[in-house]
C-alpha cells in the first residue's frame, strides 16, 4: 500500500520556507521571488496551452513548461552540489525558441511601431506571459549578482519573452485580429 503524501508540512507557518538543499529562508527571499515568478509564468503557459487549439503551439508550450521547471529548480537550489544533480537547459533549448520565432515572423507583417496588447483573450494572455517572463528575467539577473546562476537561464527567459511577443502577433493573425498600433500623439 502506498503512503499518502501530505501537501501541507506546516513548515512555512511562520513565514519561512526551504530552498532545494534545506536552507531555511524567509518567504520573501530573493530566490523565492525569482523562482516563484517563474512558477507564476509556468501557470500562465499552462493556461495558454489549454486555450490553444493548434497542436504545434500546444507541443511547444508544453516543452516550455518543462524547461521552466528546470529553471525553477536551479533558482531554488542553495548548493552547487544540488545544482549538479539537476537537469540543465541547453543552447538547443534556446535555438528551438529562436527557430519558432523566425518561423512565425516570416508570416507576419513587418512591425514598425509599438503595439497595444489585446484583441483576443489568448493574445492578451500571451502578452501577460511576456511581461511575467520579463519580470522573471529581471529577478534572475538580480539574484545572479549574489549567487551563481546558470547564464542559460537568463538567456532562455530573454528569448522566451520574445517568443511570447511573436506568438501573440501570430495568434492575432490566426484569429484575424489586427495589431493595434500605439500612436503617442493622437
Amino acid at each position: 500500500m502506498s503512503k499518502e503524501i501530505k501537501i501541507y508540512t506546516k513548515g512555512g507557518d511562520k513565514g519561512e520556507t526551504s530552498l532545494l538543499g534545506g536552507t531555511r529562508v524567509p518567504k520573501y527571499h530573493e530566490r523565492i521571488d525569482a523562482y516563484g515568478t517563474v512558477d507564476e509564468l509556468n501557470s500562465f503557459v499552462g493556461l495558454l496551452r489549454d486555450l490553444n487549439s493548434n497542436d504545434h503551439y500546444r507541443m511547444i508550450l508544453l516543452d516550455i513548461q518543462k524547461k521552466l521547471f528546470i529553471a525553477e529548480s536551479h533558482l531554488a537550489s542553495d548548493k552547487a552540489e544540488n545544482v549538479a544533480k539537476l537537469p540543465i537547459l541547453s543552447d538547443e533549448d534556446i535555438s528551438i525558441l529562436e527557430n519558432e520565432i523566425d518561423k512565425m515572423n516570416k508570416e507576419l507583417p513587418e512591425l514598425r511601431s509599438f503595439i497595444l496588447p489585446g484583441g483576443h483573450p489568448v493574445v492578451s494572455y500571451c502578452h501577460i506571459a511576456r511581461t511575467i517572463c520579463r519580470r522573471a528575467e529581471r529577478l534572475t539577473i538580480k539574484i545572479g549578482e549574489k549567487y551563481e546562476i546558470d547564464e542559460l537561464i537568463v538567456k532562455y527567459l530573454n528569448r522566451l519573452s520574445d517568443y511570447f511577443f511573436v506568438l501573440a502577433r501570430r495568434l492575432a493573425k490566426d484569429f484575424k485580429v489586427e495589431d493595434v498600433i500605439w500612436k503617442p500623439f493622437k
